[in-house]
């Protein structure tokens, strides 16, 4: 085959080239495909093209001598291979991407003259990337962390990167805080402990130190820092942006996107768990999720306030440790966006992705919120030791598919061959090409918004910005009963493990006690720290509890990708298992028939049943909810170590599972209490609407008190 023949996937022999999703395709994927490389029917060859005879062997001084430094094709192969790790990210070092579009709805041109936001004909393509703050690229994915949500669009206009979080708030108030604030939640450094986790000394100094870090903290010891998987996470922008019409007229928003699959969250111990079983479980989702065409939705909205009521609040918009309660702005639906396209290489695209604030689009513009302001600079100086110079927008996953054209030259990894003498403008010598272009209603070019400016130079922080616990005692207050013990019980957690007390009490009597005495009360009793009666003297709120603050207030339309795993033995009764394969498709549900071992099972008449996998290796923690089939075989199943232990995890975590036939008699001797999540029944068919529901709900949370007695 010729070199330049291009490959199509029908013809190439590359495993995953016939993915359905490889068929989802956009303007951007279009343009990676000029750099994808397929060796179906290729060669192997160096660098420089030279055909390799024997790469099994290096080139030697006799048949047992030396390696000879002549040998180039050893010493390319090694020096390559020596230099192919790039300087991970200071944070947000592990991650995981997919491809996709956005898509605008009607009527935003009210708001913003942004092409991709004002033309429903379109669909943008983007590109995500989620990601945990603390842990090095070598981390599990289940910690409890915040969650980087990073877009890119690739528009018409060039590139916009909405760099958020899957929470609303930030641990400070000023970019210069935030080496301080990094440096504190890393591992320690004479230690390296923890890996990707904040219950440590020096980041529990820290934020009882710094009051202002308080609310993002409680979201932090929430449901909503262990997501069950990365599908089912909201993603914020955290700042205030404007967005600007073609009249002129600006905006503030505040962006935040909503997934159709509703939130869910794991428990405590299913996360610790699953950081050691299936350290990759979140990566593993979004990818599995897409090759089967389970393709996330999120909807993006933004709250909108007239620049006229920049000071209405009794907060500061301007400041990323606060929110504004859905209550006082409601959310405006402006686009949704779907992930359908896993990456082809990881490292080319996911690793090498440059995600920068100050890339940005006309019709968008910046606030003076100052951690913003200094994340303008620091994420694309960040790129520029990370990634090798400044031409990092020339690497294809950064790339527009609009075309750009500057005087910017030369410098490390120019991939782009100039044409011209002029290098400069203005200029006669180019014509003055490329020229300016003025701005316009529509593909005009960038103008910042005509904000009036004064004051003096000073370093200090606004009197609008010194209310550090009104929103966190707003977001405590504003959870189900649950989801505060959930808090609670992370508070305990996290601050057992300092080994400083004074910390501890710090943490507790000054800041917890400040947020809600009670929750200070239910803390420090847990860590035999005395909270003082207080009189304090809380500042009126005009929203005491926000209903969209709590997960429940986003439940999930479907049920479409939830894991259902099915306990086989042999002497099964697998007449029910069509009927519930059946169902799970049209549900959109995964069922897997998980076995002892991955011998053959045998039902009651002999038939051969594959296993899709081992009970073993595929945990409860893994799956959404649990079957246990009908059969002559009780007696095995009750002296199957490893599935009584499936059970007694998944009533532990709160799932629902079903006990088809006399595998009702396995509760009485597991200890297990019936309760609205231990369906029984003879017919599948009987309870599949039950069992849709409850994994709806995602958890039988009536169960939790029950449920902590379970040894599992």
């Amino acid at each position: 085959m010729t070199d330049n023949v291009k490959l199509t996937n029908k013809t190439s022999d590359m495993a995953g080239a016939d993915a359905a999703n490889k068929a989802n395709t956009t303007q951007k994927s279009e343009q990676l495909d000029t750099v994808r490389e397929d060796a179906t029917n290729q060669a192997l060859t160096t660098n420089q093209g030279v055909k390799i005879a024997d790469n099994q062997n290096s080139l030697k001084a006799g048949i047992r001598g030396s390696t000879l430094l002549e040998d180039f094709i050893f010493r390319e192969k090694m020096t390559h291979f020596d230099h192919e790790r790039i300087p991970e990210r200071i944070v947000h070092a592990r991650g995981v991407g997919a491809h996709g579009y956005f898509q605008a709805y009607e009527g935003n041109e009210r708001l913003t003259k942004a092409g991709f936001l004002t033309d429903p004909s379109i669909q943008t393509p983007i590109f995500v990337r989620f990601s945990p703050v603390q842990g090095p690229r070598g981390s599990a994915d289940t910690v409890r962390d915040i969650r980087g949500f990073a877009i890119k669009f690739y528009t018409q206009e060039g590139n916009f990167d909405l760099v958020g979080n899957n929470v609303p708030v930030f641990f400070v108030q000023d970019g210069i805080k935030f080496p301080d604030f990094v440096h504190a939640l890393k591992p320690e450094p004479d230690t390296e402990i923890p890996t990707g986790a904040s219950a440590h000394d020096t980041f529990w100094d820290f934020v009882s130190l710094v009051p202002e870090s308080a609310h993002a903290v409680i979201w932090a010891m929430s449901d909503r820092a262990i997501p069950r998987n990365l599908r089912s996470m909201q993603g914020f922008g955290v700042h205030t942006f404007r967005l600007i019409n073609a009249a002129g007229k600006a905006h503030f928003v505040k962006f935040h996107w909503t997934p159709k699959q509703g939130l869910s969250a794991l428990v405590w111990d299913e996360a610790q768990k699953l950081c050691g079983k299936d350290p990759d479980f979140h990566r593993r989702d979004l990818y599995e999720a897409i090759e089967q065409g389970a393709y996330p939705e999120w909807e993006l909205g933004v709250q909108i306030v007239e620049e006229q009521d920049e000071m209405k609040f009794d907060f500061d918009l301007l400041d990323p440790t606060k929110i504004i309660p859905e209550e006082l702005v409601p959310v405006t639906p402006i686009g949704r966006f779907v992930l359908n396209r896993n990456v082809d290489n990881f490292f080319a695209e996911t690793e090498q992705v440059a995600f920068c604030p100050g890339h940005i689009v006309p019709g968008i513009d910046f606030t003076n919120d100052p951690l913003l302001q200094a994340r303008l600079f620091s994420y694309t100086d960040t790129q520029l030791s990370r990634l090798g110079g400044p031409n990092f927008h020339q690497i294809p996953i950064n790339k527009p598919v609009c075309p750009f054209h500057n005087n910017q030259r030369d410098a490390m990894h120019q991939h782009i061959v100039h044409k011209g003498q002029a290098s400069y403008q203005p200029n006669s010598i180019d014509q003055n090409w490329p020229v300016e272009t003025p701005p316009a209603a529509e593909n005009g070019g960038f103008e910042s918004y005509y904000e009036k400016v004064s004051g003096q130079k000073i370093r200090a922080r606004s009197e609008s910005f010194s209310d550090h616990f009104s929103q966190p005692r707003l977001y405590y207050k504003s959870l189900a009963p649950h989801e505060q013990k959930h808090v609670v019980d992370a508070y305990t957690f996290e601050l057992s493990k300092v080994k400083r007390k004074h910390i501890r009490e710090r943490q507790v009597q000054q800041i917890l006690a400040n947020i809600d005495l009670d929750l200070a009360r239910q803390v420090g009793a847990n860590l035999g720290i005395e909270v003082p009666d207080l009189s304090l003297d809380f500042k009126p709120q005009a929203v005491e509890k926000s209903a969209k603050l709590s997960m429940l207030a986003f439940p999930p339309a479907d049920i479409q990708g939830r894991k259902i795993a099915v306990l086989i033995h042999n002497m099964i009764q697998s007449e029910a298992l069509e009927t519930m394969r059946n169902w799970a498709i049209k549900e959109g549900a995964i069922l897997h028939l998980l076995a002892p071992s991955l011998a053959p099972v045998k039902d009651h008449k002999d038939n051969v049943i594959m296993a899709d996998g081992m009970q073993m290796s595929e945990p409860s923690i893994a799956y959404d909810a649990v079957i246990i089939p009908d059969g002559d075989n009780l007696n095995a199943v009750m002296q199957d170590g490893v599935t009584r232990h499936y059970v007694l995890e998944a009533y532990k975590h709160l799932k629902p599972i079903v006990f088809l036939g006399n595998k009702s008699d396995l509760l009485e001797p597991l200890g297990l209490v019936a309760d609205e999540g231990t369906l029984i029944e003879d017919d599948f068919k009987h309870v599949s609407e039950k069992l849709k529901n409850l994994l709806k709900a995602h958890r039988v949370w009536s169960r939790e008190q029950i449920a902590q007695h379970v040894p599992a």
